[in-house]
């Protein structure tokens, strides 16, 4: 699928603009990287919007944007090739437009859906075992998330095989790993420049919310999966079964992983809320919010999971968080959780071209 050239041409003309000024030269690495070109091909348009946090500090910055006669609106401009561009690059191709055109009924539809599956396997349960597995048998859940979790990833991996090619990446080492690593964990280019944050939310107030929040849902992704990857680990290698007290390694990493989860996209979705539309893809708003509700009801369905633990609850909530779970990998590779994967591919071939031009 090929990106909309309108798109790009107005990235473009708004670059080169930006290129002239060089007022906003330290708000982020969308500047330095812009303002080492000269001239922008479709794929330093592609990298540049993917770099782009949309925090929008350059906007409400800029002395040229409307009613100057050179409009300039770069944080949408970016926002909607960076969107064109994970639809672009999705594999299978066409996938990529369907969350954003109903993203709300198509996850809110299959976490349903999937839940009612689950409920129907309840026939299926095993004769014996203790907590979740005695309302589905490990096997089971294996034999349906194994796939579910490794295809997306397999998806993503082609995406991001072809973005790459698109905006000229070459090779990259560690060094240029960890910096994007750094940057992506201190949600650096949230900090605007100055360290007081962006003006997401709010024209006349800079503010660290959309950081910190953003830093709730990535550490609060990390520490569940660690607490999965943990629950695997002591299963498999310690012989060790669920169900596992509080003060195991799934629980203490889990528990806090979803608290956290719970609490950034709960942020998140409130400041979308007092943000201008205007300023990012406004075709794709609804699309994103239905992302950010799906995390949320995965870390909630999968707290009150645990709360519920011995209580006649645990089925239907079993089958709840199950389903959203199942949903949120299915749909990876074609929501908005796909930016994450795009934004560490533009931070690590940031760092690699800033690497070899000193090199």
């Amino acid at each position: 699928m090929q990106m909309q050239p309108d798109l790009i041409a107005e990235a473009r003309r708004q670059s080169e603009i930006c290129n002239a000024c060089r007022y906003c030269e330290g708000y982020c690495s969308v500047f330095p990287a812009l303002h080492r070109e000269r001239a922008f091909s479709d794929g330093d348009i592609t990298q540049l919007a993917n770099l782009c946090h949309n925090c929008r500090g350059c906007y409400y910055a800029c002395q040229y944007t409307a009613p100057h006669e050179f409009d300039l609106n770069l944080p949408k401009a970016l926002a909607e090739v960076r969107q064109d561009s994970w639809k672009a690059h999705a594999w299978p191709a066409g996938f990529g437009n369907l969350f954003d055109r109903s993203g709300v009924l198509i996850a809110a539809g299959l976490v349903l859906g999937f839940a009612l599956i689950f409920a129907l396997a309840q026939g299926l349960r095993p004769a014996s075992g203790e907590g979740f597995y005695a309302s589905m048998s490990h096997g089971l859940m294996v034999a349906i998330f194994a796939p579910a979790f490794l295809l997306p990833l397999a998806a993503i991996a082609v995406s991001l095989r072809d973005y790459w090619r698109t905006v000229g990446g070459q090779g990259v080492t560690l060094s240029d790993v960890g910096a994007a690593m750094r940057s992506a964990g201190r949600m650096k280019n949230l900090e605007g420049g100055h360290g007081d944050g962006c003006n997401f939310e709010d024209e006349d107030r800079f503010s660290q919310a959309r950081r910190h929040f953003h830093q709730a849902v990535l550490y609060g992704f990390l520490l569940c999966f660690a607490s999965t990857s943990s629950g695997t680990l002591l299963h498999y290698v310690f012989g060790m079964e669920a169900p596992y007290g509080f003060f195991s390694l799934p629980k203490l990493l889990g528990v806090p992983g979803g608290l956290l989860l719970c609490l950034g996209t709960a942020g998140l979705a409130w400041l979308k809320t007092k943000a201008d539309p205007n300023l990012g893809a406004p075709s794709a708003w609804g699309g994103e919010m239905a992302f950010v509700a799906l995390l949320f009801v995965v870390a909630a369905s999968g707290l009150a999971l645990y709360a519920a633990s011995g209580t006649g609850s645990v089925g239907w909530l079993l089958q709840l968080h199950l389903g959203a779970v199942l949903t949120f990998f299915l749909l990876t590779p074609y929501s908005k959780m796909a930016h994450g994967f795009y934004r560490m591919a533009a931070l690590a071939k940031d760092a690699s071209d800033q690497r070899l031009r000193q090199g």
